[in-house]
């Protein structure tokens, strides 16, 4: 195992003392024969090449990302504003009310907060597509990095094809809801979602194979339309619908799950609110066709996040004032509650149409998106050899320079789990939950194996972007925080739970860890490379 490279950066534990410099200004060599099968104008700077290198990469997709389209791409992955009105009003008014709904924001936004600037750091530290389970190598304890690692790859790659198969499920049965609206005659069936929900993974494969090059400005398009589109909602709201009281706003919860106290009721209805701000490690994924990834990266995940933040802040307020009678919205014949807000505000089928449109459209950017995340992520997984079939996985098609088995891959997911909705009445809540758990078990794992790594005192890799002395007590902060949130991300939205309403996305994320460490002990020992094997470093 080759850990040394010829580098002037060095890094003491302390962090305040971590001095980093860029490739371009230090006196680097790259390798004389640089191994890449991408055009010169697509490997990113001499800082990428140099930091490919070190975590012992071969550069084979395009770098096409710079700082405001990779902003772009996390804000509308992520779409805060747009999934409190589709996912997290149902679930937070029936479980917390709208002062479950503002205060389990506030909560949930300060925890992100600790998470994000975490992983912010290790995105600066070690730049790859790997994200989590890469870092969970490096950083944690030799005895159990490879185990840890791996584990991590397949509880990402379990969140990541959730999240896919959940904002898919939003546009798809948002669609649907949208012609409940319009067409009186029209009775909704469980298959009809399902199938909208296919339609929607064909659109964003086509979107990230054919249209990958344009990728980028899709995206920021898109963010334009994510900024820009929330005033049409807003204003409306604010200029037409009733007003609630501020002392209803900010104190009366609701306990409508039946749950025992009101506290355990607000606690559940956190999981909603999770999902509104959960992923923005999406953009790590995406490092290996980021320009100057060490320095954009961290950047782009706390710019996004605060940007998200304000967004989602302002609509939360807004549908807390505005949304009139609670029990008459939750029981829309529509299966999306804003969708009625709208109609009743407006008293107009059109009005309605266009602000629901409005959200559709950039949920969808938010799915293109996550079919970008979740592909890259199985990608690297594989190109590792932690999924049968990795060779085929991680084949990258020539010419076009993206990974379109595991695009294709991704595709496949969606088919399979949004058959879920079919036999049951929660998939929604199932598929948020599942993946919203897998993604907070792969950030529990890597800000951990931080945070031993800090405990050992042994140093940390250069980074351009460091959370300096404060960074043990934000990564210990982030790990409180995850760690309740995963108690109760897998609670079923209402007790007593029958078989059609119980939260199956513990079942499937049990399941996946079972099989994965079955595997594991079978096969994957015996031809997973852990990144750890791969990097070459000297401190």
């Amino acid at each position: 195992m080759d850990h040394s490279f010829n580098q002037s950066s060095k890094a003491e534990f302390g962090d305040a003392s971590t001095t980093y410099v860029d490739a371009k200004d230090a006196d680097y060599e790259l390798d004389a024969v640089y191994e890449t099968t991408v055009a010169e104008k697509h490997r990113g700077t001499i800082t990428d090449q140099h930091d490919m290198q070190v975590l012992g990469r071969v550069q084979e997709l395009r770098r096409n990302f710079g700082f405001m389209s990779i902003i772009g791409f996390g804000s509308t992955l992520i779409c805060t504003w747009e999934f409190v009105l589709a996912g997290a009003l149902t679930s937070s008014l029936h479980n917390g009310g709208t002062a479950g709904l503002f205060w389990g924001y506030i909560v949930v936004v300060f925890a992100f907060f600790l998470i994000y600037a975490s992983l912010a750091e290790m995105a600066a530290m070690a730049p790859t597509s790997g994200g989590q389970y890469h870092w969970v190598s490096e950083f944690s304890p030799m005895s159990c990095q490879k185990y840890l690692s791996y584990l991590t790859g397949w509880v990402c790659f379990l969140g990541w094809q959730s999240a896919l198969v959940g904002a898919a499920f939003l546009v798809g049965t948002m669609s649907q809801g949208l012609i409940t609206l319009n067409v009186p005659s029209y009775e909704p069936q469980p298959w009809h979602g399902t199938l909208f929900v296919i339609a929607v993974g064909f659109l964003t494969v086509f979107f990230n194979t054919f249209l990958a090059k344009r990728l980028p400005f899709v995206e920021g398009i898109m963010l334009i339309l994510h900024v820009v589109g929330i005033f049409p909602i807003m204003i409306p709201l604010w200029v037409l619908a009733p007003r609630n009281n501020s002392r209803a706003v900010f104190t009366e919860f609701t306990n409508n799950g039946g749950w025992p106290t009101d506290g355990v009721s607000f606690m559940v209805g956190l999981n909603a609110i999770v999902v509104s701000l959960l992923g923005f490690d999406s953009s790590v994924h995406m490092s290996e066709e980021t320009k100057n990834a060490a320095r954009t990266l961290p950047r782009s995940i706390m710019w996004s996040t605060c940007l998200n933040s304000l967004l989602g802040l302002a609509m939360v307020i807004t549908i807390c004032y505005t949304i009139g009678d609670i029990d008459s919205v939750l029981e829309t014949e529509t299966g999306y509650p804003f969708i009625q807000i709208f109609y009743n505000t407006t008293q107009s089928l059109a009005g309605a149409s266009v602000m629901t449109v409005v959200i559709i459209l950039t949920i969808l950017a938010s799915t293109i998106a996550t079919t970008a995340s979740a592909s890259r992520q199985i990608w690297s997984f594989a190109r590792d050899k932690g999924v049968p079939f990795s060779s085929t996985i991680s084949r990258v098609t020539p010419g076009w320079n993206i990974p379109v088995n595991s695009v294709i891959i991704s595709l496949v997911v969606v088919i399979l789990l949004s058959l879920i909705n079919i036999g049951s009445t929660a998939a929604l809540n199932a598929l948020f939950t599942l993946g919203g758990g897998s993604l907070i078990t792969s950030y529990t794992l890597c800000i951990g194996c931080l945070v031993s790594k800090r405990l050992r005192g042994e140093p940390l890799p250069p980074r351009p972007w460091s959370l300096g002395r404060y960074g043990l007590a934000i990564n210990i902060g982030a790990i409180l925080c995850l760690l309740m949130l995963f108690v109760w991300s897998f609670f079923p939205a209402a007790t007593p739970v029958e078989p059609s309403t119980m939260n199956w996305g513990c079942l499937i994320y049990g399941s996946v860890i079972l099989f994965s460490t079955v595997y594991y002990l079978i096969i994957g020992r015996k031809v997973y490379t852990p990144p750890l094997e791969k990097v070459r470093r000297q401190f």
